[in-house]
């Protein structure tokens, strides 16, 4: 991926994008028998909503990675208009990892939430902080 992509994404992600890392309670099915167990389990995802199809398109197309939703959103808005189809983006777990360890060293406004995500899955890495400014220098002697 070049750069530029990365930076564009990482803006694109900045201004339409969310992501959560939190530990929540969820039902589960047992391994063994019937019925759920409850269980306090990690939810690891990210997500770039808009109206615009070819630009979540472009990202899917892009990152290889995720899914495209269409969603249509009912009734009217408050000028009377019907809401126009909102395109979503979404990808959960190892693949997040993998989208903010291309993102993070242009990321500014979600920077926290991109590391949260990335210290997840790399607790050993110093203090559970990445360094941005050693990352930059090293894509820029790679390329």
């Amino acid at each position: 991926m070049r750069e530029s992509d990365a930076a564009y994404l990482a803006g694109l992600f900045d201004g339409e994008g969310s992501a959560q890392c939190k530990q929540k309670w969820t039902k589960k099915k047992k391994h063994k028998g019937e019925g759920y167990r409850d269980t306090y389990a990690w939810n690891i995802s990210m997500e770039i909503a808009m109206t615009d199809e070819q630009v979540i398109r472009w990202v899917h197309e892009v990152l290889q990675v995720g899914s495209v939703i269409k969603r249509n959103v009912k009734g009217l808005n408050k000028a009377g208009k019907k809401y126009k189809t909102q395109w979503r983006w979404r990808c959960t777990y190892r693949d997040a990892y993998q989208v903010c360890r291309l993102i993070w060293p242009e990321v500014k406004v979600k920077l926290h939430k991109v590391e949260q995500i990335i210290d997840h899955y790399e607790p050993d890495v110093g203090n559970n902080i990445v360094d941005l400014e050693l990352e930059r220098q090293i894509r820029r002697t790679i390329q």
